[in-house]
């Protein structure tokens, strides 16, 4: 049974440009008529481009920007019009990371998760056991007595989610958080807020640019543009049938396998047979937000392969796992006689979605193969990208 810990209901946030007059001013508008459910426990991401008005939104969550239309409800309490005062045991139930760290360079390590309790005023025995209880859950233990200049960039960002926990929230809004670190901490990082997560069952808010961050953590995504959630739901459902432009621009960035042109290109030089790439999902998709299902697809090639006797062999490919579940693409050569491949691709092509690129000896062009596979799929927009 999901419940409810946040919920946008049609919030407009506007803002005066400068330069507007008294008598006509002008605004611009953020976040626009956006309604949307966040559940307790969720991982919940907000991506969008920079403007797209995602760190805006959040900062709705604990009221440091209150809407101008529309209601933002906090943990069953409305929070739009709440006084400061009424606020506090309300934000103190909600924790906060940012991209910059934000870390107190004159305090030590533990001073620094010590702070917000200090604020909250709990015993200086108390302050003591529970620092050092985040420096182990952080695996920080014996960086307790360094600053933060002394400190890498994953270790920064530790010391940051302690001090985020430090006074038991229900919520972590996590903003950019990884966008200042390598490949390798990022994933470090997303594997630690999982454990967050999972062993206290806080619900974090993923505000973020990089769809590798959804993919790896989140099981729900809301993508922003222009103010507006133009895209919603579980996060396999968005990424194995994405609706919206500017989703299948983020999901191309996160997505393996898609072979690019000059790589078809140099396959058709080495390989005489028919090069396929067959898209892979594990299995149906609801189709984001229009609700139609689309089917798995690439299950039952093994099967059909062995059952045509066709001459097969793995050129390239890629496959990620999105909330559990295998999504990505796998390019092969086909081979043998001439009818009998026809008939297994036009099998194959029933049950899964297949960019055929032709032979050596009758290539076919790299935009025609995309188009008359019949996708408005991430292989198109990624050749757009890559174009550019």
């Amino acid at each position: 049974m999901t419940e409810a810990i946040i919920t946008f209901d049609h919030v407009v946030k506007e803002y005066r440009r400068r330069g507007a007059t008294v008598g006509r001013p002008e605004t611009m508008r953020a976040v626009d008529d956006v309604s949307l459910t966040i559940d307790k426990g969720d991982i919940f991401g907000i991506i969008g481009y920079s403007g797209a008005g995602k760190s805006t939104l959040v900062r709705l969550i604990n009221a440091l920007e209150r809407p101008t239309s529309g209601t933002v409800t906090v943990l069953g309490q409305d929070v739009t019009g709440l006084s400061e005062a009424k606020l506090r045991p309300v934000r103190q139930k909600i924790g906060m990371i940012f991209q910059q760290f934000n870390l107190f360079s004159t305090k030590t390590v533990a001073r620094n998760i010590a702070y917000p309790l200090q604020l909250d005023h709990w015993r200086k025995d108390y302050q003591d056991k529970r620092v050092a209880e985040l420096l182990d859950f952080v695996g920080l233990s014996d960086q307790a007595d360094k600053y933060p200049s002394q400190l890498s960039g994953g270790q920064k960002q530790r010391v940051g989610i302690a001090r985020a926990l430090a006074t038991n929230p229900q919520i972590l809004l996590a903003d950019e958080a990884t966008s200042a670190l390598d490949p390798e901490t990022t994933g470090e990082v997303l594997a630690l807020l999982k454990r967050v997560n999972e062993e206290f069952g806080v619900t974090i808010v993923l505000i973020t640019h990089q769809m590798s961050v959804v993919q790896q953590i989140a099981n729900r995504v809301a993508v922003m543009s222009g103010g507006k959630v133009v895209e919603q739901g579980d996060v396999y459902n968005v990424f194995a049938a994405p609706q919206q432009a500017v989703t299948k621009r983020f999901i191309a960035t996160a997505v393996s396998g898609l072979p690019e042109p000059a790589r078809v290109a140099s396959l058709h030089d080495e390989w005489s047979g028919r090069i396929v790439t067959v898209l892979i999902r594990q299995r149906e998709s609801q189709g984001g937000a229009s609700g139609a299902a689309v089917s798995a697809s690439g299950q039952n090639i093994s099967e059909l392969i062995a059952r045509y006797g066709v001459g097969s062999s793995l050129l390239y490919g890629g496959i990620d796992t999105v909330s559990g579940s295998a999504i990505g693409s796998i390019t092969y050569e086909f081979s043998g006689d001439g009818d009998l491949v026809e008939r297994f691709l036009a099998e194959l092509s029933r049950s899964s979605d297949v960019i055929d690129f032709g032979t050596a000896a009758a290539p076919v062009d790299y935009d025609a193969a995309v188009a008359a596979s019949g996708l408005s799929t991430v292989a198109a927009v990624r050749h757009e990208e890559e174009a550019r």
